[in-house]
């Protein structure tokens, strides 16, 4: 009982902490362009005392935007590292971010490459990638370990494809998907985040919903068996909101890899808590996000880079660590 006290108040303040470090980045983030405004003139600009065209329609949306794809990516990555009990199961790496991509380039190559196309062929990918991976790791049960080798190899499947479509695109389309595909949050405006933002937020509400019967989940399946839990519904409804969310985020930004990966461990680090939290995973990943893209703007200013190249640059160091760590377990 002590230590489960002991584990919620760690969470308490981590999750304190992590929304003091986003509401700290979130200020940077409105301060920060080709020319600096003091916290003064944003909240004066937030407040609506003197409007500022700068704060309020092209760095408020991409500082939004960071923070609640960011979640959304951390969301999906704690969901599948959850049903497959693997730090390697995350979205990026079993294929999904590259299923949501190839149905992106479809939106882009065969149709006119409107935001809705590209909206529902990054979910259509998703789910079609997801299906697979599923089907095939399904054998006599369900197998996480199983799932994330298939996932890896499905995942370099259709990355191969991505590359046959854009290398048989036109010139043009070709550049705007290659360019499209680092994952970038620069020109986002409030006209790209109003439907997104609603379906993560119904997406995050379901997930409210199942908060209890996951943490059961997590205890083993035995023990949620046992509790009244319907394990073969719950996973099908935890891989569409993990899709969903990926997909979404995908749709907008292009494919933001690592993220996904690394925001759960970590958070889970942190609160040093049995399973993957979602909240502290949540929050890690906007905080993720957030510092990758200023990091972005910073580098080699004034020219933005896509928040991609930093994400992966970051993650794929994670990734060493977290696979050295794994093999030395092994």
């Amino acid at each position: 009982m002590r230590g489960r006290i002991r584990v919620q108040r760690r969470t308490i303040i981590l999750v304190a902490v992590l929304v003091a470090l986003m509401l700290g980045l979130g200020l940077l983030g409105l301060c920060y362009g080709a020319s600096w405004s003091s916290p003064g003139e944003v909240f004066a600009a937030l407040s609506g005392a003197d409007p500022s065209v700068v704060i309020q329609d092209w760095r408020l949306p991409r500082v939004l935007a960071a923070l609640v794809f960011g979640a959304a990516l951390g969301v999906a990555g704690a969901i599948f590292q959850n049903l497959t009990r693997n730090p390697m199961g995350s979205p990026d790496v079993i294929g999904l971010d590259a299923g949501a991509y190839s149905g992106a380039l479809v939106a882009l190559t065969v149709l006119s490459g409107t935001s809705a196309q590209l909206a529902v062929g990054s979910v259509a990918g998703g789910l079609v990638v997801a299906a697979t991976i599923y089907l095939l790791s399904f054998d006599k049960g369900f197998s996480g370990l199983r799932l994330v080798v298939i996932g890896i190899a499905v995942n370099a499947m259709v990355t191969a494809v991505n590359s046959w479509i854009v290398l048989r695109a036109e010139l043009e389309v070709a550049i705007a998907a290659v360019g499209w595909s680092a994952g970038s949050l620069n020109g986002v405006g409030w006209d790209d985040l109003g439907i997104p933002f609603t379906v993560i937020g119904v997406l995050l509400v379901v997930l409210a919903t199942q908060a209890h019967a996951m943490h059961q989940a997590s205890l083993g399946d035995a023990v949620a068996s046992s509790t009244g839990v319907r394990l073969d519904r719950l996973r099908l409804l935890m891989v569409l909101v993990g899709v969903g969310c990926t997909a979404t985020v995908t749709a907008v930004t292009g494919p933001i890899v690592f993220v996904a990966l690394a925001a759960p461990q970590i958070g889970r680090r942190l609160a040093g808590a049995a399973g993957v939290p979602l909240l502290p995973a949540a929050l890690t990943g906007a905080v993720l996000l957030q510092g990758a893209d200023l990091i972005a703007q910073m580098l080699l200013a004034p020219v933005a880079l896509p928040v991609g190249v930093v994400s992966t640059a970051i993650g794929g160091c994670y990734l060493i660590w977290l696979l050295t760590k794994e093999v030395r377990r092994a």
